[in-house]
């Protein structure tokens, strides 16, 4: 599912969210990859809730679900009206073994999905859990409550946004419930009010423990988001660098990632960086960056930075966010 973005402006007035990359790959098609990886088995399908975004991001999305071989279905949410309608707006999709993720958050993880338990939600220990919705366990390792956002303390396990369930329809008809009786939680139709109804009704929730729980919801979380996700790909000994980057008189320090007709002269790369197709950079330092597609960065010392689509970049700036086609000169 895919919202508005708007923590992550001005990068997201042109694009939404998911769509913005990490190492080289949209936001949303590194998860539905990731996702696809621990099924197991061939996903059949991958349904989109989004907003009015346009044909362009539409065909960008059905090309994601395309490329791990299933099928691809857009959906809107024209009002936010919480996390349970959301998914209902999906529901002819709602059928069968499904997994629901939110398309800001990205994983670690070293197992292949349990298709045999009615319901899996993935979690991870978090230090301040209060500004997540968390879950309690009882001694055989089973969620007996989901709390929230909590503001004493129950539970340090954060549900992180990924969701099995064995039986799609069972999940839709208790979503329809929901808005069928107006049951609210802080104004919204919430999927944790879902998965009490489910839970006193006899289904068993497990946890999945992720390794990493990568956020995306900010500049600085998905600045270090790339910078974990660039490790994590070295690890798995995937190819990083483009045959077709024209790379001059530079240095760069691993890991990277240089997309497509990526141009580097007199400069030095890295670590954490990530260049998409077409990015030039001249006389330049990078690290722990993003510059998306086309971008242009000249006589600059840049770091902790997101520059977008098609920006132009010239001067020594240092921890920046520009937006798509904007021209910076310091």
């Amino acid at each position: 599912m895919a919202g508005m973005g708007k923590r992550m402006r001005p990068h997201t007035l042109t694009v939404p969210k998911p769509l913005i990359p990490i190492a080289g790959k949209p936001i949303v098609q590194r998860l539905v990859e990731d996702i696809a990886r621990v099924c197991g088995e061939p996903v059949e399908e991958v349904a989109f809730i989004i907003g009015r975004f346009g044909s362009t991001v539409e065909k960008s999305l059905i090309a994601i679900a395309e490329s791990v071989g299933a099928k691809g279905t857009i959906y809107y949410q024209d009002e936010p009206l919480g996390t349970a309608h959301a998914i209902l707006c999906a529901k002819p999709s709602l059928s069968g073994p499904l997994v629901v993720a939110f398309a800001d958050t990205l994983f670690k993880a070293d197992f292949t999905l349990d298709s045999s338990v009615p319901g899996t939600i993935w979690v991870q220990k978090v230090e301040d859990p209060r500004p997540f919705g968390v879950v309690k366990l009882n001694e055989q390792g089973q969620i007996t409550d989901f709390v929230e956002k909590p503001e004493t303390f129950v539970s340090d396990l954060a549900i992180i946004g990924i969701y099995y369930f064995q039986d799609g329809e069972y999940l839709r008809d208790e979503l329809q419930y929901l808005l069928d009786n107006d049951i609210k939680d802080k104004g919204e139709y919430q999927l944790t009010n879902a998965l009490e109804n489910m839970k006193n009704k006899g289904t068993i929730f497990v946890p999945g423990q992720v390794t990493e729980w990568l956020d995306c919801g900010n500049k600085d979380a998905t600045v270090f988001t790339n910078q974990r996700y660039l490790e994590y790909l070295k690890e798995r000994g995937e190819k990083l660098v483009s045959d077709s980057a024209k790379i001059t008189n530079s240095v760069i320090i691993e890991p990277v990632y240089i997309g497509d007709d990526a141009v580097i002269t007199n400069s030095v790369v890295g670590p954490h960086v990530s260049l998409s197709a077409g990015a030039k950079v001249e006389d330049s330092r990078l690290s722990n960056s993003i510059v998306q597609s086309a971008a242009t960065v000249r006589h600059a010392n840049v770091a902790n930075s997101m520059i977008g689509n098609s920006a132009s970049l010239t001067g020594r700036p240092n921890d920046l966010s520009v937006g798509d086609f904007n021209a910076l000169q310091v």
